[in-house]
């Protein structure tokens, strides 16, 4: 049985943890991180396939509102750790940033590995002990940490816990959620797929066409709000950047009603009155996809998109269906699929310190929070800052407790 009282332990070694780890050793404490897998980070190795996206430009106040209702308890960890101090805490390992056209922030090298590899090299400096293949797996009566490793199950008592875990998409790569079985007393919300495609209805000959096909510079509108983007047709449905934008609301009224009608504009830059005059005044001979390429400019899977309103029915002007095509979604893509989820611990369960209050001394951070955001560095800035901000809270109650 291990009862070393001279360590901080932390579970789990994707970006919330080794932050955690970073942040708990500078404050001088010796600091063990338990990962399950066989290797760290590897959600964050992932994301770097797509360029790693690490945090958003825009203004403080303004990317706090992307965290919805879950603002008010993580703004104070974003405030103390901001975009520009993620920034500027990637350049310190040497990952030269820049801010796309679109306001996101990513590593010049574009993918993760080099920032991982550093950023491990700096925990090792630090003294940090990463242990994979060790998993948590609850707790012991008294309150200690059992962790199944390769040489057989350990007890451990640490003198603080951070639990960062991860939420409960793409499984595979080592987050599943099942850490929540553990937490008995502890108020939970169920996972639910955040940052996912949605299935749609394509006939055979649509999908056997298109899937796989981008959608560029469309607009998608529901619920009151629109966002600009591009998205990719899939074989079950639709997914990609700007429906991840409007994935909450799109799956809670899914939820609710069985389906959800999302309108998307197929050209957002000319204004409604200018595509009637050239759409509306009719064919003259023309095939409908001949006649929808020239006169509206329309890319073979927008002309696709129109042509399956028709065949379901849509009698409205073909200037009218352009830019507003009624896209009806029948359902969610799983957790397995989804970039992110919601669920996890309830905020409420958490002091401002990110202990939770029903057991002193263990804090939680990052995805296992019931917390969501849109893609766009909003997710990881959210899972570095709760990292920390736990960290910070940890240190705090240990000095407490030694004074």
């Amino acid at each position: 049985m291990d009862t070393e009282p001279s360590f901080v332990a932390v579970l789990g070694a994707g970006p919330a943890g080794l932050m955690a780890a970073e942040t708990i050793a500078a404050a001088g404490h010796a600091v063990r991180v338990y990962e399950r897998m066989p290797s760290p980070a590897r959600k964050l190795l992932m994301a770097g396939r797509g360029g790693l996206n690490l945090t958003h430009s825009e203004p403080l106040e303004a990317f706090l509102t992307r965290y919805a209702e879950a603002m008010p308890a993580l703004a104070p960890a974003i405030r103390d750790f901001p975009p520009q101090a993620l920034v500027a805490w990637a350049e310190g390992l040497g990952q030269e940033m820049f801010t796309g056209s679109s306001g996101r922030i990513f590593p010049r090298a574009l993918k993760a590995s080099p920032l991982l590899r550093a950023w491990l090299a700096r925990l090792e400096s630090q003294g940090v002990q990463l242990l994979p293949r060790h998993e948590w797996r609850g707790f012991t009566p008294e309150g200690g940490l059992r962790i199944g490793a390769p040489s057989g199950q350990k007890v451990l008592h640490p003198a603080a816990t951070v639990l960062a875990l991860g939420g409960a998409s793409w499984p595979r790569l080592g987050a599943d959620g099942s850490w929540a079985e553990a937490m008995a007393g502890v108020e939970m919300r169920p996972f639910r797929p955040a940052n996912m495609g949605f299935r749609v209805g394509w006939s055979e000959i649509f999908r056997r066409k298109f899937e796989g096909t981008p959608l560029k510079r469309i607009a998608l509108s529901f619920g009151g709000r629109s966002v600009r983007g591009e998205a990719m047709i899939t074989a079950e449905g639709i997914e990609g950047g700007a429906i991840y934008a409007l994935s909450a609301p799109l799956r809670d009224a899914i939820a609710a009603q069985g389906h959800a009608m999302l309108a998307l504009d197929l050209r957002p830059d000319i204004t409604a009155d200018d595509l009637a005059r050239k759409l509306d005044e009719g064919r003259r001979g023309q095939s409908l996809s001949t006649f929808l390429r020239k006169a509206a400019n329309l890319s073979p899977v927008a002309i696709g998109l129109v042509q399956e309103a028709l065949h379901q029915g849509d009698q409205r002007p073909l200037s009218a269906i352009v830019k507003a095509l009624s896209l009806r979604l029948e359902g969610v893509q799983g957790l397995e699929r989804a970039i992110s989820s919601a669920g996890g611990i309830a905020l409420a369960e958490l002091d401002e310190h990110f202990m939770l209050r029903a057991r002193p001394g263990l804090f939680a951070a990052g995805e296992m929070l019931d917390w969501e955001a849109p893609t766009g560095g909003y997710l990881l800035q959210a899972c570095f800052a709760t990292g920390r901000a736990a960290a910070l809270g940890a240190a705090a109650w240990l000095k407490g407790k030694a004074g």
